[in-house]
């Protein structure tokens, strides 16, 4: 019987996002302007939301099928999505619903770091992880631009 292949979260992202399309969003009816057309989004934030969605599951396929490398591919592929997160703020594109996915995927890490053994290390690179959204926060941290997002961190 051959050994299950390991999983690679940082490979998997790269591979949805690379196939993954954009949301077009289309300037209001309203509008009559040209110049008032809003930019097309770079990141379809529901699969977005799906990859952070499956952050947990990686994490503990990634370390399991691949005790030497399952840690850093993992990370990589977790940071980086955190990363897109962070870059949608800044272009003021960020979803509530996006937000509050990458917080649940913090959270419920830090949980399965914490209940799998030999996992416990982990819980450095989701602290880091979770720290990045933790500043996007409104001041007072429990608001991301008016709005109360699922925080579990």
């Amino acid at each position: 019987m051959d050994p299950t292949p390991p999983t690679d979260y940082s490979a998997f992202i790269l591979d949805v996002l690379r196939r993954t399309k954009p949301q077009p969003t289309f300037p209001s009816s309203s509008s009559t302007s040209s110049s008032n057309t809003a930019p097309i989004p770079l990141i379809n934030q529901s699969v977005l939301r799906d990859c952070l969605g499956l952050a947990s599951s990686f994490l503990i396929t990634d370390l399991t099928t691949s005790p030497e490398k399952g840690l850093s591919t993992w990370l990589s592929g977790f940071s980086n999505l955190v990363d897109i997160v962070v870059a949608l703020h800044v272009r003021g594109e960020l979803e509530l619903a996006t937000i509050s996915e990458a917080s649940k995927a913090c959270s419920e890490c830090w949980t399965a770091a914490g209940t799998w053994k030999g996992m416990e290390d982990c819980r450095d690179g989701v602290r880091a992880t979770a720290g990045k959204l933790k500043k996007l926060l409104d001041e007072g941290g429990k608001t991301y631009r008016g709005e109360e997002p699922f925080l579990g961190f």
